[in-house]
């Protein structure tokens, strides 16, 4: 029997978080690091290296986070279509480079761009006469010439990419260190690295990070907050400046609360879902 906090397993994979996943029959498998992680109907996550894995981030208090984000009637909505939507805990450096390629993409780009890299710089797998390619380690990208790396589709990113590999090789990312600073800290680091700026920073915070109360702002969320905050969260400009992000979030925080991550999925789910748009 499901009960109410259960997963969601197709709604979660297909919300925007990750992109290197396919189903086969009743299972999902997916690519995070070094590792593939293979999840059957009943929701069990069996990872190829046998190691542990919290990627359904299961010391989250689901139920105390549901209640503190339900504070309005448009969240309460998308709870309830999606109840079992989860955010899941991501290979770090995976994510930050997914996002970085995010940027000014759409969901299928990115999914074949990054297909591209695991093929070219990532080691291949072999399960259940099924083939993989792991993810690449930083240093491998890093190594990379910036054509071979636009040659996997990621355009103007290439050096981004590259220098975002270079700079977590050197330790100049520390993504140990990131899991234990605050919000604030994390994020000036994590931006130090050209071609993150305050959206993607926050998709890498809240989906490997455990910074849940990072709230990603792109076009659709700007356009949610348009739509159904207009009294709460006044946004006059197209684009949004560093201070206005800050006051933003600031504002989301006392609105959501400490977990607004979590209604942002909910949020960023239910609409893309109205405009039937596609995931994987």
């Amino acid at each position: 029997m499901k009960n109410k906090f259960s997963i969601d397993i197709d709604n979660s994979i297909n919300s925007g978080q990750v992109f290197l996943w396919e189903k086969d029959g009743a299972n999902w498998y997916g690519i995070n690091g070094q590792d593939i992680l293979k999840i059957n109907k009943n929701g069990v996550i069996k990872s190829v290296r046998n190691s542990k894995t919290d990627f359904f981030r299961n010391n989250d208090n689901i139920q105390e986070i549901i209640k503190s984000i339900s504070r309005d009637k448009i969240v309460k909505k998308a709870v309830k279509e999606y109840e079992g939507l989860r955010i899941f805990k991501q290979d770090p450096f995976q994510c930050m480079i997914s996002f970085i390629i995010s940027s000014n993409s759409n969901i299928q780009k990115i999914k074949s761009s990054l297909e591209k890299i695991t093929r070219k710089f990532g080691t291949k797998v072999k399960i259940e006469d099924k083939e993989f390619f792991v993810f690449p380690k930083p240093e491998k990208i890093g190594n990379a010439s910036i054509n071979e790396i636009k040659a996997c589709g990621v355009g103007y990113r290439a050096s981004f990419v590259k220098e975002a590999a270079k700079m977590v090789t050197l330790k100049k990312i520390d993504f140990e260190y990131l899991k234990k600073c605050d919000y604030n800290e994390a994020k000036k680091n994590i931006c130090s690295v050209p071609g993150i700026g305050n959206k993607v920073a926050d998709c890498i915070m809240l989906f490997s990070l455990n910074k849940l109360e990072a709230f990603p702002l792109d076009t659709w969320m700007i356009k949610i907050l348009e739509k159904y905050y207009s009294k709460e969260f006044k946004i006059e400009t197209k684009t949004i400046t560093q201070k206005q992000y800050e006051l933003l979030h600031e504002k989301i925080v006392n609105h959501f609360g400490p977990y607004c991550g979590y209604a942002q999925q909910f949020l960023f789910k239910m609409e893309r879902e109205n405009y039937n748009k596609k995931w994987l």
